[in-house]
């Protein structure tokens, strides 16, 4: 890993070539800045859990378990299971959807396992 805060320029081009969006429009360059933005989030993520596996190994008042992948799972959580996300959605049913069929749907989905 480098020390540079710019993504390397394959990184660049592959997420140019993710076609997305139209590359007359703006969102071109918003793609572009949203994956930047995250890449140099998870290379600062990375850099702060390697310094705290080291500090809390190397200085007398934090020896602990090294903690980085706890901290790497607490900032970048795994996103909700479908079970999770169809349940959040059937909190608000749609106007069509009798409170019966979307109480029988629910039951369903909460008998899955994740």
């Amino acid at each position: 890993m480098t020390n540079s805060i710019t993504p390397p320029r394959e990184l660049i081009e592959q997420w140019a070539s993710e076609k997305c969006y139209d590359e007359r429009d703006w969102l071109y360059e918003l793609h572009i800045a949203a994956r930047a933005a995250q890449w140099g989030a998870d290379q600062q993520l990375a850099k702060d859990a390697e310094w705290l596996d080291y500090n809390t190994l190397n200085e007398p008042h934090l020896r602990i378990t090294p903690m980085g992948e706890s901290l790497k799972e607490a900032m970048r959580p795994k996103p909700p299971s479908l079970k999770e996300q169809a349940l959040e959605t059937l909190k608000y049913p749609k106007d069509f959807w009798s409170e019966a069929e979307v109480d029988t749907i629910r039951l369903a989905l909460e008998q899955l396992d994740d």
